[in-house]
């Protein structure tokens, strides 16, 4: 069970980690290890809904303008196809990495890794099914805890000569269907009797405000070019959770 306060820490840790490129499953797998908190199936989604709140409330003009854009909507499914095929294959082997310490650092290590190559990036092309697809499979292979959604959807982008800002306004639009798809499989093994209505609300609040703000934060960076800059941190929290591993 989650009482109030594992509530509001973990519906921060998530509001933060799930929109910057820092991958929120690889901070929970660390979380869990450091605090002994191990959030039931409900609570994790219920978190989930709250960052979808926060990105639809964030981009609601451009999902109300997905309506006149055919181009983008066929993208967005092209995208959805291989997240899809890789998310629902993939899971089951990937949920394993949560409690092998060593393996989330390794996995944070190539997400700064990837992000530092984001430096390099040049634009002047615009998006296509092409690169959508590609940027699909990027969000599929994020299922494994340590490497971020974000941060490989956006650099995907931005490596493949899409501005930066539109990988990332794609990569957040993108996550919706990706999000609320996961919440509708995973909802399925819940059990109503076990819910505690006042925590998960609370959770979902909190992960919502601080994912607005976290999305509000990361555009901002990105405008001024500074993606590249959470390679860093991504470097040192991975060898810390390798040593973690070893301990």
């Amino acid at each position: 069970m989650v009482d109030y306060l594992q509530a509001i820490i973990l519906a921060v840790i998530q509001g933060i980690t799930e929109w910057l490129p820092i991958s929120s499953s690889g901070h929970l797998a660390i979380a869990q290890f450091l605090f002994g908190i191990s959030p039931p199936l409900f609570f994790d989604i219920s978190l989930h809904f709250g960052t979808l709140i926060s990105v639809v409330a964030f981009f609601w003009r451009d999902i109300l303008g997905l309506i006149n854009r055919r181009d983008l909507i066929l993208y967005i499914v092209v995208a959805s196809i291989p997240t899809a095929i890789i998310g629902l294959t993939m899971k089951d082997f990937f949920a394993g990495f949560y409690n092998e310490l060593t393996l989330v650092g390794f996995a944070l290590l190539v997400t700064g890794a990837f992000l530092f190559l984001t430096r390099y990036a040049s634009n002047g092309k615009t998006l296509t099914p092409k690169i959508a697809f590609i940027i699909g499979i990027a969000q599929g292979l994020a299922v494994a805890p340590g490497i971020s959604r974000a941060g490989s959807t956006i650099g995907t982008g931005m490596l493949l000569g899409i501005d930066r800002e539109t990988a990332a306004r794609f990569s957040f639009i993108l996550s919706i269907p990706a999000i609320l798809g996961a919440t509708l499989i995973e909802g399925k093994d819940v059990v109503i009797s076990s819910i505690e209505l006042g925590p998960m609300l609370l959770g979902i609040v909190v992960a919502a405000i601080v994912g607005y703000l976290s999305i509000g934060f990361l555009l901002g960076v990105i405008r001024k070019g500074n993606f590249s800059m959470f390679s860093y941190y991504c470097f040192a929290l991975g060898i810390f959770a390798i040593i973690l591993g070893l301990i």
